[in-house]
């Protein structure tokens, strides 16, 4: 096991390090604590040299810079955000039960954690630097590299400008008040609250303002949304949806699936997320979506963060599928059936998460 991280992780591959907490203890803190926060890698943790760490901004920008984390912090001050990441994989192993998913991690629904992230705003990185024309996207590139077709390239990702412009972009040095750890990014790390976890890049070595999208590979290639009829085998890598808002999403942590649990009144919770719009509400059903039961929406209301949600259901004995469903205050939903949204990547399950109980 990596070192601050909980024994009780449940470790999807060993190099790189990719592990997610168990279902049980994840609904059990608001904020994710960091020996539980779950960690997604696509290549080995990069050694980094503290004495020589510093991040560059350049591109479509007036003035270019570089800046130890220090001179950031000096410069432009911390900030706090609560805010919840998601990896774009969360809740595939639901996918993998409709039709095979070859080469990807599978991962459960606790790809996902919530914290106090502290560090500088990045629009006020890049106003100082002076935004020039044409821009439209900025990039951020990592030091961790990774090999893929032959040849290795370091992990990197882009946002639209006007998303890197709100102020819950953050440069982030810290995780639940305290430096970030290595395997969660330090020295550096982009925080994009509302994004799959990708956009956050780790290890930060520089921000690049374009006119275009990172032409990256984890940008341009492999983080792309296919319709269910495209397979690896016929797939045109051109034609894909480049991830990065994620949608409203519901997940049961208690009970567990396949639980027995006391007939009559059963306690259910969980989490509900959502990017763009906050979470209006959650039901869940035990009849197939003919009735549905409001569940209240709990503890802290942050904008970026996660929900959690809380009801009773009254069970008589025998086997009951529950359901649970959420909307946000745009009205979006969640489609019925993971068959809907299948893909061969296992991308953004947000279907309406099910699991079976038995009642004694």
């Amino acid at each position: 096991m990596i070192a601050g991280k909980d024994p009780r992780l449940l470790v999807r591959s060993q190099e790189p390090f990719n592990a997610e907490p168990p279902r049980e203890v994840l609904r059990h803190s608001f904020i994710t604590p960091v020996p539980l926060f779950f960690v997604r890698n696509h290549g080995a943790v990069p050694a980094v040299d503290p004495g020589a760490y510093r991040v560059s901004v350049g591109g479509l920008v007036r003035r270019a810079a570089s800046y130890r984390p220090d001179e950031l912090r000096a410069r432009f001050g911390d900030v706090t955000v609560v805010a919840t990441l998601q990896c774009a994989g969360n809740r595939r192993q639901e996918l993998m039960a409709v039709r095979p998913i070859e080469g990807e991690i599978p991962w459960d629904a606790q790809a996902i954690g919530t914290a106090e992230w502290t560090g500088v705003r990045l629009r006020d990185v890049l106003e100082d630097a002076g935004i020039a024309a044409p821009a439209a996207h900025v990039a951020f590139l990592g030091l961790d590299a990774i090999e893929h077709g032959g040849r290795t390239e370091k992990f990197g990702g882009s946002i639209p400008l006007a998303k890197a412009l709100g102020a819950e972009i953050l440069v982030a040095h810290a995780m639940n008040g305290r430096p970030l750890t290595p395997i969660h990014g330090s020295p550096l790390r982009v925080v994009v609250p509302g994004y799959i976890g990708a956009r956050s890049v780790k290890w930060l070595e520089a921000i690049t303002v374009r006119a275009d999208p990172s032409e990256n590979y984890f940008q341009a290639h492999s983080y792309k949304l296919f319709p269910p009829e495209v397979t690896p085998d016929i797939v045109d890598w051109a034609t894909g949806v480049m991830l990065g808002e994620v949608g409203i999403n519901a997940v049961i942590c208690r009970p567990l699936d396949g639980e027995t649990v006391r007939a009559g009144a059963v306690t259910c919770m969980g989490y509900a997320l959502s990017g763009r719009h906050e979470v209006a509400r959650v039901e869940l059903s035990i009849d197939e979506g003919a009735t549905w039961t409001p569940a209240a929406l709990k503890g802290p209301s942050e904008r970026w963060a996660w929900r959690f949600w809380e009801t009773s259901l009254a069970l008589p004995p025998g086997r009951h599928e529950l359901i649970v469903r959420a909307r946000d205050t745009a009205g979006g939903s969640q489609p019925e059936n993971p068959a809907l949204i299948w893909n061969f990547k296992g991308y953004m399950n947000a279907a309406r998460h099910r699991i079976g109980v038995r009642a004694a």
